[in-house]
Parts: structure tokens; C-alpha cells; sequence
């Protein structure tokens, strides 16, 4: 079986963000057989406009449509903002949702979020799985992950430094591999 094409989203937009940090981590913990090959820019797409969208869909959001619809997993890690989902993020969601070539449509996505509060974005992940699951996506339903108090378990390299931290997102990469081989054979 051929590798595993992972594409990673970070729904922050911050330099020195926790889920950016932690996603990108999340490249060593990967089993044999997954690969992370690319981090989605999110910071240049305009936001969504279906006049702009039927006049001709912009070079970044063309982008991000390529670049999920290439992975054959998308893994999420995000922060939640005001009880929800960060701008960034769903206006990227907006932009993949749309017909023609809905991008979400049967892709395995797997989501985990921290934050600096004890919660660690546990609500983020409720709506971002309610709109992937409505947009068809295959999001894997456990382990859900949610980091809280992130600052002090990941350092100032972004390297994880919580010991159940790293075994938890190892578990999840396990998982999420499953998962996506699971979802291949639906095909």
C-alpha cells in the first residue's frame, strides 16, 4: 500500500501558535505508512463571496481545494474561538464546501484542539465535526483529544514536552490511520 498523504490544517493564524505547534508535531508521531505532506495556508483566502466564487474561484482558495481534495487525510488541530470555530478555519470549510468537487465529500479528517484554558477547545471540535460530517467528511469519531493549559506542553520550538500529550496524539495518528485505510476500502 502506497504511503498515506496527510495534509494538515492549523485553524490558527498566530506565529507561535499551540495547534500549529502541536500539528506539526504530529509528523513524528505518525506509524510507518502516513505522512504529513503539506500545512494548508489559510491566511490568504479571501473570505468567502459566491459572487466572487461564480466569477471565478481565487488562486488561494483554488489552492486549498487542491490541497484537500490531493491528501488522503486531513488532520485538524484548532483553537476555539468564542465558543466556536476560528474565522480562518471555517472560511477555509466554506470555500472547500462548494459544488463542484465539494472537497470534504468521503475524506477521512481527523480533529484535535488546545488551548491555554482546561478546556482545550472541546467546543471547537463539536461544531467543526457537526459541519465536516454535514459536508460528508469522515471525521474519526475517538479519540477526542483536547489540550488544555498548552503552554505547558509544548516549549518555545514547538517541540511537546507532556508525556501524555505525545501519547495521546501517537494514539490518535494510530487511529486515524486505521481509519483512513478503513474509509479507502469503502471506496
Amino acid at each position: 500500500m502506497a504511503e498515506l498523504k496527510i495534509l494538515g490544517i492549523s485553524g490558527s493564524l498566530r506565529k507561535a501558535s499551540y495547534n500549529t505547534a502541536l500539528l506539526k508535531a504530529c509528523a513524528e508521531l505518525m506509524p510507518a505508512g502516513m505522512k504529513i505532506t503539506g500545512y494548508a495556508r489559510l491566511d490568504d483566502i479571501p473570505l468567502f463571496n459566491q459572487d466572487v466564487f461564480d466569477a471565478g474561484i481565487p488562486e488561494p482558495a483554488k489552492r486549498f481545494r487542491a490541497e484537500v481534495a490531493a491528501a488522503d487525510g486531513v488532520l485538524i488541530a484548532s483553537p476555539e474561538y468564542n465558543f466556536s470555530l476560528s474565522a480562518a478555519l471555517k472560511n477555509a470549510i466554506d470555500w472547500g464546501s462548494r459544488p463542484p468537487n465539494q472537497v470534504f465529500q468521503d475524506k477521512p479528517i481527523a480533529i484535535f484542539s488546545a488551548s491555554q484554558g482546561p478546556m482545550g477547545g472541546a467546543r471547537v471540535q463539536y461544531d467543526a465535526r457537526r459541519i465536516l460530517g454535514q459536508l460528508w467528511g469522515h471525521v474519526l469519531p475517538r479519540p477526542e483529544i483536547f489540550i488544555g493549559a498548552a503552554q505547558t506542553k509544548v516549549d518555545a520550538q514547538g517541540k511537546i514536552t507532556d508525556e501524555a500529550t505525545k501519547k495521546f496524539l501517537t494514539e490518535m495518528m494510530a487511529g486515524f490511520k486505521t481509519w483512513i485505510e478503513r474509509m479507502q476500502v469503502r471506496k
